[in-house]
């Protein structure tokens, strides 16, 4: 399988845990860009840091790598593979995917080792 291209994205986000009942604020839905999940035991909202959220646990500092898509539902392996050069390197991620691709969130001082431990497995970082 070839390698994929990732983008780094320029916002720095946010990683926040709410209650399950709790209101996704409007200044969430305003963004361009923002991730959310809900499971029985709890609402889970990524979006940039400067936006407010009342939170009960917040993560701070992440930066964002795209992998570039769409990526069809028969390919298999993306995440396992770019997640286990990360987990080589000794980084850890938040993962999140979407219809079209997968992001793979890498806390910002990470970032720069994230990209060169990509780089160095044949990925193509922009």
């Amino acid at each position: 399988m070839s390698k994929q291209t990732l983008q780094l994205l320029k916002q720095d986000f946010s990683i926040h845990s709410l209650d399950v009942d709790q209101t996704i604020p409007n200044q969430v839905l305003a963004c361009d860009i923002f991730f959310i999940s809900k499971t029985l035991e709890e609402l889970s909202i990524v979006c940039p840091s400067d936006i407010e959220v009342d939170s009960f646990a917040t993560e701070a500092h992440w930066r964002a790598l795209e992998v570039i898509g769409p990526l069809g539902f028969s390919l298999t392996g993306i995440m396992a593979n770019i997640s286990g050069v990360l987990a080589n390197a000794k980084i850890s991620i938040f993962a999140i995917s979407t219809y079209d691709t997968d992001y793979v969130l890498v806390k910002e001082q990470q970032i720069q080792d994230a990209i060169n431990a990509l780089k160095k497995d044949g990925y193509t970082v922009l």
